[in-house]
């Protein structure tokens, strides 16, 4: 994916949530709200940083998007459980995965 030294893709944040949770259950773990504010970071650090501490996320950063990307209908889950992608979420993050390793989106 991306190197440390590399800045995060000009993706909207709900893009970038989509493919995490991709991430993350295509190596059969479960998305709990904790482990995709991990991998986020790890990923992304840049687009949730916080911007006076960049070395550490803010997880404020992902509650509006999620609760979006539920309504669009794209998740499904909360904070308090786990989060799993609908069909048409699993769609649009295999299809940002294949940009991404494309390096198209850069």
């Amino acid at each position: 994916m991306l190197s440390k030294n590399e800045k995060s893709p000009n993706l909207p944040i709900n893009d970038l949530i989509l493919y995490c949770i991709h991430s993350i259950v295509s190596n059969n773990e479960e998305c709990s709200f904790d482990r995709l504010l991990k991998e986020c970071f790890t990923l992304f650090p840049e687009s949730i940083e916080f911007q006076r501490y960049p070395i550490w996320p803010d997880s404020r950063k992902l509650d509006r998007p999620l609760r979006f990307l539920r309504n669009q209908r794209l998740i499904i889950g909360e904070p308090k459980t786990f989060f799993i992608l609908t069909l048409e979420g699993k769609k649009k993050a295999i299809e940002l995965s294949r940009l991404l390793k494309q390096g198209k989106l850069l």
